[in-house]
């Protein structure tokens, strides 16, 4: 019994619990979402059992939306304590109200997440593209934006936050493409020179968003493996020539070159058995972080304000560049639609745009021929071969080493960049389009977290990207500054290096890349906790020498994003090894000749046996011997332990550490929680404003509806004059409210007006329903009145026919029962008291059981299912269901169209359907009784019931019978056989 106080629970409720837990674990981490996080656009790859690798469409069903999101400017700013939000539009919504509110709409943000306001160029460059938006720094220097929705007291909107609406948004969208389920996981593709501070800023955005990061995937390494999941690469442990190949991704933003090698290996799979994996690793790879789609429309966007201000409209009204350039709503208008122009290029000569009030109510047309953009972008032109080059270098390949240059972004189509690859390349058939140049990344991205997940099985592609940064370590020693080189640029990730250190006291160091830049960036802080008491422990208890003590720490480039992390620290060093002394259970041994190999008892050799004899030996004898030998074994003893050698062994301790991210600090928990608040209020006012919506719309909907029944003859002829007189009145009313006050009311007020108007008319359309629907209910009822007056006759046909044939089975079976009785005297007078005559097998049947057949054979010719009670209740529910009809369409008959029903529809529905349930039921009952309308079935059955009891009773007396013989033998041989002792 359990302890008072415990329970107890149950096998099967540990097994439910157990399966509940792990199957909402499986249902969580059932669908993967990828997410290729572009510069000017967001799009998304879905998994999940039944979806394999389906892009997520936008609410407008596009495949990509633009990376935007823009916050829709009330009347009057919002207090920072207010309930309501604007509403925020994401995608070419948000793009759309750029020139509405270029200060609420915040394009292409990636280039500034991990920036630092004071010195970033990226955030330098994206104030002077979009002038009208106010940057402000936030929490550890961050960049952020205060919107002009709110009042100057709310706190700015950090890069982060506004990236993880646009990342929930994406996610929404692939949860309702999932059919409502909760996706959390989440493999994001970030660009290949992406810095610690940047990466952590994109995990930040994306817990904000709710997503779990499964890992972070460079652009190169997520096409390369959309690339190798369609195809079966030669397999280098048969002997097979690996496959080089070079990605080269040109987006909005900037543009990757990465060399990559493509192989079939052969592993170790389970048991025995062998299994060939395919292998995606990076040799090498470069960027250019300013070289894009953005920077070419940024040279159309000069020409055109240089054009413009040559206007002459222009020069009148003294327009100058620098005017029109911080102007915020006309760059917002050209952002908006001078990547258009751009794109037309890339398949025609020429390209035109224009625009109404540009600047100062001044129009402008805008033409450009492919030449001239050319001209303008020869120097960006140049700068494609850079990256190129630089990544063949990493590689330490050239360009005839590989087999072909995938081209993947939106930029790789601009003709002169195809161009300027083919002469690098020197062979044209090698740039490949082999890929979707806007969906492989994304594609990638998602295969990748199918194979983290534990949810999916898919083909086996492993896959390796390089730190790209070296990355170095900071620490003190001898009071001067330490910098030792850890990892290099080539350095593959899951790479562990173990580095050793002098220090024997608690120190601090730090881990830095090399970014090229003005200065290192600081990835991660370490400082030990233990160390001191650790190398004192070594020393006093272990007996370490201080000087033969190491200091170790074991540290690895985190395969899921890249970036260093300490995995172990320990301290070490060698001691001379003592053996230890053997206890009790040893001595036992020793004693017996079962411990040390020396022992004198020795193993029997085959074909021996021991020696059982009790001969006592001389206690002298005895004596001697022993002595003997314990000298002799002593002996050996010595000179054994003088020949060995001391044995070494490595005694390790394991040295606590603590770590802090450097570059971009951790968010403080107080800035998160007022993040996350703030994003949940936006949830919940969005939520609200939909509601109020639908309710506005309903009310509004059901206005112009009950206009149109107050002209309906149905309508009217349920309705009197001054009914429809009070109705008509509160149309007009509710709709003058909605085009004054209504238009802002709340969801109460609107629902309360909704309500006041049905109040009216619903009664009405209630009857006019009703009278339409009460003719057919009606004939219904009298319909199941009918059947049910037809079942009532066959009910009670049936009960008088069983009645006739019972009276006539019980005349024959008391006929039989006499003829029975006077035969069994005779019977029993010749019989003889037999012992043994229950032994004996009854071939014959006695009269008395003849007698019983033919009376369980003669039964009643018809059964019927029926009982007078059945009559009964069948009779009372139609006198009841008439009574009922009649009572009411009488009372309906006194009323007028515009009185309220004397029965409704449904309640003539219920009546028709109770009667027709009984008849069922009774119909139903006769078709589930054996043998109805007929008794042989019945008799028969219970005969053969009897004969089957008869010949059970045979078989047992015979089985008896047997035994005593059996046992009558049996005494016969043991009286016949002699005892032993008489042989």
């Amino acid at each position: 019994m359990a302890p008072p106080g415990r329970r107890r629970y149950g096998a099967l409720t540990v097994v439910i619990a157990l399966f509940c837990i792990f199957a909402s674990t499986a249902h969580a981490a059932s669908a993967v979402l990828g997410i290729d996080l572009g510069t000017s656009y967001l799009k998304g790859a879905l998994v999940k059992p039944g979806i394999p690798l389906e892009i997520v469409l936008s609410k407008d069903s596009k495949r990509k939306e633009a990376a935007a999101v823009a916050l829709k400017t009330p009347r009057t700013p919002l207090q920072a304590a207010s309930a309501t939000f604007p509403e925020r539009a994401y995608g070419g919504d948000a793009l759309a109200l750029s020139a509405r509110f270029p200060g609420d709409v915040y394009p292409n943000l990636k280039p500034l997440l991990g920036e630092r306001l004071a010195s970033s160029r990226a955030a330098a460059e994206y104030q002077q593209l979009h002038p009208a938006v106010e940057m402000v720094g936030v929490e550890g220097g961050r960049v952020g934006f205060r919107s002009p929705s709110f009042e100057a007291d709310a706190a700015p909107f950090a890069v982060e936050e506004l990236l993880a609406m646009e990342l929930k948004n994406l996610r929404e969208n692939a949860e309702e493409m999932a059919g409502g389920a909760r996706i959390t996981d989440a493999v994001i593709t970030v660009p290949a020179f992406y810095t610690a501070a940047e990466k952590r800023a994109v995990e930040l955005a994306a817990e904000l968003a709710g997503l779990k990061v499964l890992a972070l995937v460079s652009d190169g390494v997520a096409v390369g493996l959309n690339y190798a999941t369609s195809r079966t690469f030669p397999s280098v442990s048969e002997g097979g020539k690996p496959e080089h190949h070079m990605v080269f991704d040109m987006g909005a933003g900037s543009t990757t070159a990465t060399v990559l090698r493509f192989q079939g290996r052969t592993v170790k799979d389970v048991g025995r058995f062998n299994k060939t994996i395919q292998e995606v690793q990076v040799l090498g790879s470069a960027w250019d972080m300013y070289l894009g789609g953005d920077s070419l429309n940024e040279l159309i966007i000069q020409d055109i304000i240089e054009q413009f201000v040559e206007k002459p409209e222009a020069k009148a009204a003294s327009v100058k560049i620098e005017d029109v350039k911080k102007h915020g709503r006309t760059m917002a208008k050209l952002w908006k639609d001078v990547e258009k122009v751009r794109q037309v290029l890339s398949a025609n000569q020429e390209s035109s745009g224009s625009w109404e009030g540009l600047y100062q109510d001044v129009d402008f047309k805008y033409k450009i021929s492919r030449a001239r953009f050319e001209e303008l972008a020869a120097e960006h032109a140049i700068r494609i071969a850079a990256p190129v080059n630089e990544a063949l270098s990493a590689a330490n390949l050239t360009f005839a080493d590989l087999d072909s240059v995938i081209l993947h972004g939106g930029a790789i189509r601009t003709p002169f960049v195809q161009k300027a690859l083919e002469g690098l390349a020197g062979d044209a058939s090698k740039l490949r389009s082999n890929v979707n140049a806007d969906e492989a990344a994304v594609f990638g991205a998602a295969f990748k977290g199918a194979g983290l997940s534990p949810s999916f099985r898919v083909k086996e592609i492993r896959d390796s990207d390089t730190a790209n940064y070296a990355v170095n370590m900071k620490y003190m020693w001898n009071l001067k500054e330490r910098n030792q080189k850890l990892f290099s640029t080539t350095s593959r990730t899951g790479t562990v290096k173990e580095m050793p250190f002098k220090m024997l006291g608690d120190f601090e160091f730090t881990l830095s890349q090399d970014t090229g830049r003005d200065h290192e960036e600081p990835v991660l802080s370490v400082r030990t906790g233990n160390l001191t008491a650790v190398v004192t422990d070594l020393i006093d208890k272990e007996g370490c020498n201080r000087d033969d003590i190491n200091t170790k720490f074991s540290i690895k480039l985190d395969p899921t994003t890249g970036l260093p992390e300490i995995v172990k620290a320990e301290a070490s060093c060698e001691v001379d090894e003592t053996e230890k002394k053997g206890g009790v259970v040893d001595g036992v041994k020793d004693f017996f000749g079962f411990g040390s190999k020396d022992g004198k008892q020795e193993p029997l050799k085959d074909g021996e046996e021991a020696d059982e004899t009790t001969e006592t030996v001389e206690p002298e004898t005895s004596s001697s011997s022993a002595s003997s030998s314990s000298t002799s074994e002593s002996a050996k003893a010595s000179e054994s332990a003088e020949a060995k050698i001391p044995k070494k062994k490595t005694v390790t301790s394991n040295i606590r550490f603590s770590t802090s991210r450097e570059g971009f600090e951790k968010v403080s928990k107080e800035e998160m929680k007022r993040m996350k608040d703030r994003l949940a209020a936006f949830d919940a006012s969005d939520r609200a404003r939909i509601a109020r919506e639908t309710a506005l719309n309903e009310l509004e909907a059901y206005t112009y509806r009950s206009r149109d029944l107050l002209e309906e003859e149905g309508f009217v002829a349920a309705s009197t004059e001054a009914q429809r007189t009070e109705i008509q009145a509160k149309l007009s009313e509710v709709s003058e409210w909605l085009y004054d006050d209504g238009s802002d009311a709340d969801e109460k007020t609107l629902k309360a007006k909704h309500a006041e108007l049905k109040a009216l008319i619903v009664p009405i359309v209630t009857r006019r329903d009703e009278s339409r629907k009460r003719p057919d209910a009606i004939s219904d009822v009298k319909k199941a009145l009918d059947q049910t007056q037809s079942m009532i006759k066959l009910i009670k046909e049936n009960i008088d026919k069983a009645a006739e044939a019972s009276s006539s089975a019980e005349a024959a079976a008391s006929a039989s029962s006499a003829s029975a009785s006077s035969s069994t005297p005779a019977a029993e007078a010749s019989g003889e008291a037999d012992p043994l005559a229950d032994l004996e097998e009854e071939d014959t049947p006695s009269p008395s059981s003849a007698a019983e057949d033919a009376q369980a054979t003669e039964q009643p010719a018809f059964l019927s299912p029926y009982t007078q009670a059945d009559l009964d209740e069948l009779n009372k529910a139609f006198d009841d269901a008439s009574k009922w009809l009649d009572e009411k369409l009488a009372a309906q008959d006194k009323l007028t169209p515009t009185d309220d029903p004397a029965v409704s529809s449904k309640e003539l529905e219920r009546r028709a359907e109770d009667l027709n349930r009984i008849s069922i039921e009774l119909l139903q009952r006769k078709l589930r009784m054996p043998g109805a309308g007929s008794g042989k079935k019945s008799g028969s059955k219970k005969t053969n019931d009897k004969k089957s009891k008869k010949s059970k009773s045979k078989k047992d007396k015979k089985a008896e019978k047997a035994e005593k013989e059996k046992a009558a033998e049996e005494t016969k041989d043991e009286k016949e056989t002699p005892e032993h002792g008489e042989l």
